[in-house]
This record gives structure tokens, C-alpha cells and sequence, in this order.
């Protein structure tokens, strides 16, 4: 008893010969040099019709690059993480802080005194 057949055994979806023939002429390209500050190079392939950014990622180091190696583009600077406190410290000045406390604890004592339940 000869076994039921499968006729597409032993490919796969997307296999077979795949060629020029096929899919078509490629587009013609270019390839464009970018340059890191750190000495990274990336070579990066355009159709000839788009148009070239003047930046580009680096894939290496993940700054931006760009066209010209004999400047390019410093590493941006990278701001500190600042707390809620910082913030606020950039806002009020001392002697604000000082009267919005005492206005605080002022308050608290107040509800203190009349008894209140304060959670």
C-alpha cells in the first residue's frame, strides 16, 4: 500500500530559486559613508532617488552621525536625572520653602487642637 503523497514535501513556504528572473530588476543604489565621534564608520545604501539625510544613527555606538568625517557631530549631552525635591528647588526659594512649611505645620497643630483625626 503506497503511502498518501504530499506534493510540496520537504519545501517550505518562500523556498525554491528565487533570482532576478523572478522578482525583478533592483533598484539602483547608493551607498552613503556616515561618521560617528567615535571613529565608528557606517556605510548605509539608499535608492538613487531618495533623498540622503544629512544624520544618520549610528548602528555601532548609537550616536548620531553625519556626512562630513572630518567634523562629526558631538555627543549630545545627557542631563542628570533630577528628583521631584530638585524641581521644586528650581521654583522656590528658601525663604518661600520656610513660609510654606511653617504655613504647614501651623495648619496641622490647628486641626490638632480641634481635634480632628488626621491620617
Amino acid at each position: 500500500m503506497a503511502g498518501a503523497g504530499n506534493a510540496i514535501r520537504g519545501s517550505r513556504v518562500g523556498a525554491g530559486p528565487m533570482g532576478e528572473a523572478e522578482r525583478g530588476e533592483a533598484a539602483p543604489r547608493q551607498a552613503v559613508t556616515y561618521f560617528c565621534s567615535h571613529d565608528h564608520r557606517s556605510v548605509v545604501t539608499f535608492a538613487i532617488e531618495a533623498a540622503v539625510p544629512e544624520s544618520w544613527d549610528c548602528p555601532k555606538c548609537g550616536l548620531p552621525a553625519s556626512l562630513d568625517s572630518e567634523n562629526p557631530p558631538p555627543a549630545p549631552k545627557i542631563e542628570p536625572y533630577k528628583t521631584h525635591l530638585a524641581y521644586v528647588k528650581e521654583r522656590r526659594s528658601e525663604t518661600e520653602a520656610a513660609d510654606i512649611l511653617d504655613e504647614a505645620v501651623a495648619l496641622l497643630r490647628s486641626r490638632r487642637k480641634a481635634g480632628e483625626i488626621i491620617f
